[in-house]
């Protein structure tokens, strides 16, 4: 089931009175108990972890948050390592997993102490010139046709990410030559992914894998990333993983591979993000204009700008008009941004309530995968983000961009002298 939007109308009103829309509100006591739940349920892993997939929800104070509840932090980008440092999540609790890597990248991960995951065969090389080969090296595993994808992260043999089968194996050799003596091994094969049998199928595919290098290599993988990809339930009534189905599963496959091979303790983590900030964020707007033609369209203060995945997509994000939950949703809009893109759409021909100019709308599910993907086309504004407390308080962790921060790389005095 979706995140139980915290706020009531008149307690949103006085919040819009502090922040004018639009913005993204999280709720932190929701994400706080989802965060604690999903440790729960593997908590028979060794050494069990999330690594918090920062690019779904990278702000420090949402981290910080989940650093306190035992999480640490999957980055894949210099800025992304500087957001991990400053929510004070150092040294084994960054896994560095990046794909086209500059060197400079793998040598502020490497003086972090990041577990390094590499994507391709010939980074080894790379790595060992740029920062020198680390005490501990993981490969990220593609398994090509040998594992299916699902639609939003496609087939895995048309994915730019990760060694073949093939691959995997040389990569552990060409290591252990140089000297390697601890090693992991990681996969991510989807996102958004609802089944429990995808996830437990990935787990023993893993567990497969680790059991055949030992045998073949003598190599003892001591650490496996599942990846994440635990998906959410954006339509109202839709069932969320059985995250203790998917432990119970999991756990007879480790007992059965791992443990019957002598191979334990297997160090078991992940990265989910989605499903663990997903949910318990909201974007909230308000209606600017109404518009009727061969459709009728309700034009949002808000755009594709603060919210990228059904324009870019096609994705489902459930709708609230609050006030007006209890009336029949009897009439059909296009609900729309003010881009200068056709694209630029949160619904198409959904069944609302009748709208008015003015109407606070709340969009949810945007806690992960939503203000992270904003950008500025059309001179748009990123918004601010708003973390509704534990106690109620309504606190900004990031103001909303200005004109001024638009125009900050530009020099508009170098225009005087400038010839066209």
């Amino acid at each position: 089931m979706l995140g139980q939007y915290p706020l009531t109308k008149d307690q949103t009103l006085k919040l819009l009175k502090m922040y004018p829309t639009p913005f993204h509100l999280y709720d932190e006591k929701q994400i706080r108990t989802n965060a604690r739940r999903l440790k729960k349920a593997f908590d028979w892993m060794p050494g069990f972890k999330n690594y918090f997939a920062v690019k779904a929800l990278p702000n420090p104070f949402i981290m910080k948050i989940l650093r306190e509840e035992g999480m640490g932090a999957d980055c894949s980008s210099m800025a992304e390592l500087v957001l991990a440092e400053k929510a004070g999540i150092v040294g084994k609790n960054i896994m560095f997993s990046s794909n086209d890597t500059p060197a400079d990248e793998l040598v502020a991960a490497s003086k972090l102490g990041a577990i390094i995951n590499l994507d391709d065969i010939s980074h080894i090389d790379f790595l060992d010139k740029a920062a020198g080969m680390p005490d501990m090296v993981s490969f990220r595993y593609n398994p090509g046709p040998l594992k299916e994808g699902n639609v939003i992260i496609g087939k895995p043999e048309e994915a730019k990410y990760g060694l073949t089968r093939e691959q995997i194996f040389e990569a552990y050799k060409i290591v252990s030559d140089k000297g390697v003596k601890r090693f992991g091994l990681h996969t991510m094969v989807a996102s958004n992914e609802l089944g429990e049998d995808y996830h437990v199928g990935t787990a023993r595919m893993l567990f497969d894998l680790v059991v055949e290098i030992h045998q073949k290599l003598g190599v003892r993988i001591e650490m496996i990333d599942l990846g994440g990809g635990y998906g959410i339930p954006y339509h109202p009534g839709d069932k969320g993983i059985d995250l203790e189905l998917v432990s119970r599963q999991i756990r007879d496959e480790y007992e059965k591979l791992i443990v019957g091979n002598g191979l334990a303790p297997l160090e078991i983590v992940m990265e989910n993000g989605r499903m663990v900030t997903g949910p318990f964020g909201w974007l909230i707007s308000r209606v600017r204009h109404i518009k009727n033609i061969y459709r009728n369209y309700a034009g949002l203060d808000a755009s594709m700008a603060n919210l990228m995945r059904p324009g870019m997509y096609g994705s489902y994000h459930h709708i609230t008009v609050l006030g007006k939950e209890k009336l029949p949703s009897d009439h059909k809009y296009d609900v729309t941004g003010p881009l200068c893109e056709n694209n630029d759409k949160f619904a198409v021909e959904r069944m609302l309530p009748e709208l008015e100019i003015g109407d606070v709308i709340v969009i949810h599910c945007t806690g992960a995968h939503g203000h992270a993907m904003g950008f500025n086309y059309n001179g748009q504004l990123r918004s601010s983000e708003i973390l509704l407390r534990e106690n109620g308080e309504a606190f900004e962790i990031r103001r909303a961009e200005t004109l001024e921060d638009y125009f900050a790389t530009l020099d508009f005095n170098k225009l005087e002298g400038f010839k066209a």
